[in-house]
């Protein structure tokens, strides 16, 4: 197991905790449950969140990393590129050595990086960009082993393909899917968990029938996909304005608790 004292993690919207919300309408999030996860077996972690929601490798490369390194933790994670990838000019060589180029200077710093390659896309809309995502999680795999990483691989938790482990959105994870990332990253970084991601889900009913299935489409069109492109055509983002909901190393007790 990692001697982890100080714990930051760096990335969009998966990381800040989008679709696992704490009673509160805060955002939790699989970061949230590996650091009160880490707390546990090595009390006293300091723990810092600077991911926010629609970010892409460039911005984490400008605006975290810059925090990062001058936090100088033990430990950080970096899960970025999904929104990147999204766009229909995304180029997976180009994003995987931008994204390298945040791994570097964190590991020169002696930080421990744990990297996160991304879900295999579930939903039919999500399923265009399959090559391309599969292309990049390569390119990350040998950034791992490069600079010697600890890798979290999501593409391979199948678990993740039931649609019940997604938000409405189709986009975000559901509070279930992110327990069971927190608990594949505690099995990656050798923290002791009494729980296992691979339980299987219940046994899921027939599901609706095509009609009412190609009514829940139009529904995500108009909810989710629609305002996500307008959003594109003006150049904005859902994180615009959005500012870290943990920006400085503080113990779990301190600032915002993470609690269960």
């Amino acid at each position: 197991m990692l001697a982890v004292g100080s714990f930051v993690a760096l990335g969009d919207s998966f990381t800040e905790g989008f679709g696992d919300l704490y009673e509160d309408g805060s955002c939790q999030g699989w970061a949230d449950r590996f650091a009160r996860r880490l707390d546990e077996v090595t009390p006293g972690l300091r723990y810092a969140n600077l991911a926010i929601r629609g970010k892409v490798v460039s911005q984490v490369a400008e605006e975290q990393l810059p925090v990062a390194l001058s936090l100088a933790p033990d430990l950080v994670s970096l899960a970025a590129g999904g929104n990147d990838l999204l766009r229909p000019t995304a180029n997976p060589d180009a994003l995987a050595a931008a994204f390298e180029q945040i791994v570097v200077p964190l590991r020169a710093a002696g930080s421990e990086v744990m990297l996160f390659t991304g879900f295999e896309p579930g939903f039919p809309l999500l399923r265009l960009i399959r090559g391309k995502a599969a292309a990049f999680n390569a390119q990350l795999r040998a950034i791992a082993k490069r600079h010697d990483c600890l890798h979290v691989d999501l593409w391979s938790m199948r678990i993740l393909a039931d649609q019940r482990e997604w938000c409405p959105d189709r986009l975000h994870l559901a509070p279930d899917g992110h327990r069971r990332v927190a608990l594949r990253a505690c099995e990656v970084a050798g923290v002791p968990v009494t729980e296992d991601w691979r339980e299987p889900l219940p046994a899921a009913d027939a599901g609706p029938d095509w009609l009412t299935s190609r009514r829940q489409d139009l529904r995500w069109a108009r909810e989710y996909a629609a305002p996500w492109l307008r959003r594109r055509m003006v150049g904005a983002s859902s994180g615009d304005g959005m500012t870290a909901k943990r920006p400085d190393l503080l113990p779990l007790v301190a600032g915002r608790q993470v609690s269960q």
